[in-house]
């Protein structure tokens, strides 16, 4: 379940990730319009897709949505990489999936969402310390 990206991103080949879902949709998308070379050809069917036009159909898709908020086709790699990481992905996967040469600039990418720092537990909370006194409990020896 994965897929090639072939020339991506500072002219580098990669594999992704590839969901079932997807697959079924780039399944339909290919039997409805049977591209030759490439899975998304440009206006040269030899050619692929280039980036002016990938930029036109994600702002496209994003007004079609309703969404006004400002991000670029680019803000879906930052996106990408930090729902791997809230999944529990660990940081040098995620370079590998990203195409990142050094791990510096992959966690560049990274960035949490409050609940997920708020749902992070504190170390504290992961001693166990059944056997030490509480404050709570008052002293355990008298005042001198």
């Amino acid at each position: 379940m994965m897929i090639r990206v072939v020339c991506g991103k500072r002219a580098k080949d990669r594999y992704s990730l590839l969901s079932a879902r997807l697959l079924e949709e780039l399944r339909a998308y290919w039997k409805t319009y049977r591209p030759r070379t490439w899975l998304f050809p440009g206006r040269n069917p030899e050619q692929p897709f280039n980036d002016d036009k990938a930029r036109t159909v994600f702002n496209q898709a994003k007004a079609k949505a309703g969404i006004r908020k400002r991000g670029s086709i680019h803000l879906l790699r930052h996106c990408f990489a930090t729902h791997l990481l809230e999944a529990g992905v660990d940081l040098r996967t995620i370079q590998i999936l990203m195409g990142h040469s050094s791990i510096t600039t992959t966690v560049r990418y990274l960035h949490l969402t409050r609940k997920t720092l708020a749902g992070t537990p504190s170390p504290l909370d992961l001693l166990d310390l059944s056997r030490l006194p509480s404050f709570a409990e008052g002293p355990s020896c008298p005042p001198s």
